[in-house]
């Protein structure tokens, strides 16, 4: 078994909002407090220790009291380049990562993920969650990894890759479905714009 102890918990915070006008994501409102905030209280929890990954206003996501790490690829290369971030900053066996744009994400996320990558021998544990017309669609931002990928990372970076479906293609992933009956159909559902944000505030 996977201890939790063995998963540092990454918050992606990095993207330029611009499906939300520009603004910086992880910063609006939630419930009274920052988005960002918000998804790393659920995290923090299900693993031993919790970073976020964020391109601007870092003194604000440092007020949360945990490390924050800008991306090294420059010009808002996507979610890779928080990937990398965070397992050349990771000092555990695994890395989860999860956008800070989704704060109703399962209690028990990481535990099911940890469950299947040991199960299936993976390198990478990815979620999938069920959508309204009852198919389900895999969700790479959320994912758990071996810290051991972290040099091929680099190499596929460093060759211009940017798509997280071509590098968790070249390794052994397990698909994890959050499908089960009690499993919330919305728990997936990322906030892209604010109107979506608040309609995400009024559920239960």
């Amino acid at each position: 078994m996977i201890e939790k102890n063995a998963i540092t918990g990454l918050v992606l915070a990095g993207g330029r909002g611009t499906r939300m006008g520009g603004v910086d994501k992880g910063l609006q409102n939630f419930r009274g407090m920052p988005l960002a905030l918000h998804t790393m209280l659920r995290l923090a929890p299900q693993v031993g220790e919790v970073m976020i990954n964020a391109n601007r206003n870092l003194s604000a996501y440092e007020s949360f009291g945990v490390p924050v790490w800008p991306d090294g690829i420059g010009d808002y290369a996507g979610p890779l380049a928080g990937f990398l971030t965070g397992l050349e900053r990771c000092e555990t066996e695994y890395l989860v990562t999860v956008p800070c744009d989704t704060p109703l994400f399962p209690q028990d996320f990481v535990a099911r993920l940890a469950e299947a990558l040991e199960r299936e021998d993976a390198e990478i544990a990815m979620a999938a969650a069920g959508e309204e017309d009852g198919t389900v669609r895999t969700q790479p931002v959320f994912s758990l990894m071996r810290h051991e990928l972290m040099e091929d990372l680099v190499r596929f970076t460093q060759g211009g890759g940017r798509k997280i479906d071509a590098w968790t293609g070249q390794h052994k992933t397990v698909v994890v479905p959050f499908d089960r009956p009690g499993d919330d159909p919305s728990a997936f559902f990322n906030a892209n714009t604010l109107a979506e944000l608040h309609r995400l505030e009024q559920s239960p």
